[in-house]
């Protein structure tokens, strides 16, 4: 038996629901793919690495079969590295134990790395059918305001209730649809900020609308201010290859290549953090060159502007794994963060000189 939510959204969701190219297909592993890029990432961002990355990874077997870095240099661009990381990580996973089939129980797959209760019982629904509520942002938000919960739902409380009312609206063999309808009214009409309610297929069973309470639905927590960093990083030459590091596994941006940096130090200048930094690296002094323009990037939990410096060396580098001369031309070949890619191309476009 539907509820009145289902009975007003399927409809809707029927006449009006995005067509993707990862809905309406057979194939658990390219709603598996789709849900790990889609994790904190817009659907319009998603859509042409979903694109390039069924191209060139079309089975779970190419992607086990695949090195680490072919992997990250497709995502690259995409954010949230570890998504990559733990996907090839669950494809070996996934051929190993599971005959390089997905599995379908909901448990198998929370086991599986890279993968948690939401993209669990996404794709439980989206790519098997089983009556599951994939409580993402988009749905807690619908649901907020449509029930008109008055505290966060993203607290354990909030989160146990809305789960609690969604699965007594989803109606049995509809979960799919369910899901996907709610994901797309969040994206189209149930938005984040000014909801256009007037054409809310939902609007006369809402809560918060009927109410006039819509705009104060979710409760959100007090945003902190967003720490600020300085930072340094250095294009050290040798000859015509620019020296690069690769990132430890367990840190922000790990696995990925990029150029040497550091923290700015408290009254620190850029070209004393620079010689600091190369000589705690390597071992060796360095001569440091022209600036190159300054950089912010934006992370889940801060913000950073970065200094740069094209640089030599006055000794020679150790021998040592995570360390590679890398000439201009051969750049764009290993994995990198936005800063890193943006200053190579901005060294490249200078010359590449000193």
């Amino acid at each position: 038996m539907s509820s009145a939510l289902a009975k007003a959204l399927l409809p809707w969701f029927r006449a009006k629901g995005r067509r993707l190219p990862w809905r309406g297909v057979s194939d658990p592993y390219a709603v598996w793919i789709s849900e790990i890029m889609l994790q904190q990432t817009r659907v319009e961002t998603v859509l042409s690495y979903y694109t390039r990355w069924m191209a060139r990874f079309p089975t779970i077997r190419s992607v086990a079969a695949a090195p680490l870095h072919q992997v990250l240099r497709l995502w690259e661009g995409l954010g949230y590295y570890r998504r990559a990381v733990n996907l090839h990580r669950a494809a070996k996973v996934i051929q190993q134990e599971h005959g390089g089939r997905l599995p379908e129980s909901l448990e198998q797959l929370r086991r599986l790395p890279g993968v948690g209760r939401y993209t669990a019982a996404a794709i439980a629904s989206l790519a098997f059918g089983q009556d599951q509520v994939a409580l993402d942002g988009n749905l807690r938000r619908v649901l907020a305001r449509y029930y008109d919960l008055e505290f966060d739902p993203r607290s354990p409380e909030g989160e146990h209730w809305l789960l609690a009312k969604a699965r007594r609206a989803q109606p049995p063999g509809e979960s799919a649809a369910f899901n996907q309808g709610l994901m797309d009214l969040a994206a189209s009409v149930c938005t984040p900020r000014k909801p256009a309610c007037a054409a809310c297929p939902l609007r006369s069973g809402c809560l918060a609308f009927r109410r006039g309470v819509q705009a104060e639905r979710p409760v959100r927590r007090p945003r902190r201010p967003m720490p600020q960093r300085r930072a340094v990083a250095a294009v050290v030459l040798r000859e015509d290859a620019a020296l690069l590091v690769r990132r430890d596994s367990g840190g922000l941006l790990g696995n990925l290549w990029g150029f040497p940096e550091s923290e700015l130090r408290s009254g620190e200048t850029g070209r004393a953090a620079v010689r600091r930094a190369i000589k705690e690296l390597l071992g060796v002094p360095v001569r440091v060159g022209r600036a190159l323009p300054a950089h912010e990037h934006r992370y889940t939990h801060f913000e950073v502007t970065r200094e740069a410096y094209v640089c030599r060396l006055a000794g020679e580098v150790p021998r040592r794994p995570g360390l590679r001369w890398v000439r201009r031309q051969a750049l764009s070949r290993y994995p990198m963060g936005k800063l890193d890619r943006t200053l190579a191309r901005r060294w490249a476009e200078s010359g590449g000189s000193a």
